[in-house]
């Protein structure tokens, strides 16, 4: 374990409950695709695209800040069921149940159908009790019904819910640049000195109008996430990842 301080970060101001979360004068900018973020109640996948180049780069003012000002997308281009319009579709006891083993399984597809292609989409299926659980599809008034990630999803995600960004910053022809150079598989555990998780998991922004598309995001309270609440109340909490694979498509799993 990597323990920083505010001797050897400059202007590192740690938070109140972890050394390693805090902020500083300087950020690291870099292209990311979260293949699958998600707890009991809520899931998600997402693509932050960069205007820098291909490698992580140093920034700082501005440049890391969110919205149109930013080097990366903070937001991304998400596709959370919940927060699309389905209520039933991922949690416990629901179509895909988050009280069980599953299965993940993400595909990149590209344009010409090739791996030297651009990437074009990005499809989520989920394999559980021996069977295939096709994505859960947008049920949100003014767009289509997609249930992938796509160019024009996300064009019509920004339009609709106003999340600006994706586009600006080169959108997923950006991402397949970043991820023909190279990209690092992280897992891990993590909780949110920021936000406390509700962007994945209850009304984000928390002042926001639930009843208005794109705001509710899953059943918890805009009070839960806190770092210092998680940490004393879920010190058992435990995640295994196993079995990873990748191949061509569709030959990662059987049923």
């Amino acid at each position: 374990m990597i323990t920083l301080s505010q001797a050897n970060c400059e202007g590192w101001v740690p938070s109140a409950t972890d050394i390693n979360g805090g902020v500083g004068n300087y950020g690291s900018c870099c292209h990311e695709v979260d293949v699958w973020e998600g707890n009991s109640v809520s899931t998600a996948f997402t693509v932050h695209p960069c205007t820098a180049g291909v490698q992580s780069s140093r920034c700082t003012g501005t440049a890391c800040d969110g919205g149109l000002t930013g080097t990366c997308d903070p937001e991304g281009c998400d596709f959370n069921p919940y927060r699309m319009g389905n209520k039933t579709y991922y949690g416990p006891g629901k179509l895909v149940d988050s009280s069980s083993k599953l299965t993940v399984v993400t595909q990149f597809f590209t344009n010409n159908n090739s791996t030297t292609g651009l990437l074009s989409e990005i499809r989520r299926l989920y394999i559980q009790n021996g069977k295939v659980i096709q994505n859960s599809k947008v049920n949100i008034p003014g767009m289509a019904a997609y249930d992938s990630i796509t160019s024009a999803y996300c064009t019509a995600q920004e339009k609709v819910l106003l999340d600006r960004g994706f586009d600006q910053r080169g959108g997923l022809n950006a991402t397949t640049k970043a991820m023909v150079y190279g990209m690092v598989l992280a897992m891990s555990v993590w909780e949110d000195h920021t936000s406390s998780m509700l962007w994945l998991d209850s009304n984000y922004p928390i002042d926001g109008d639930p009843s208005k598309a794109g705001i509710s995001r899953g059943d918890c309270s805009v009070t839960s996430g806190k770092p210092e609440d998680v940490e004393s109340s879920a010190t058992t909490a435990r995640v295994t990842f196993s079995n990873i694979k990748y191949g061509d498509i569709g030959s990662t799993y059987t049923v």
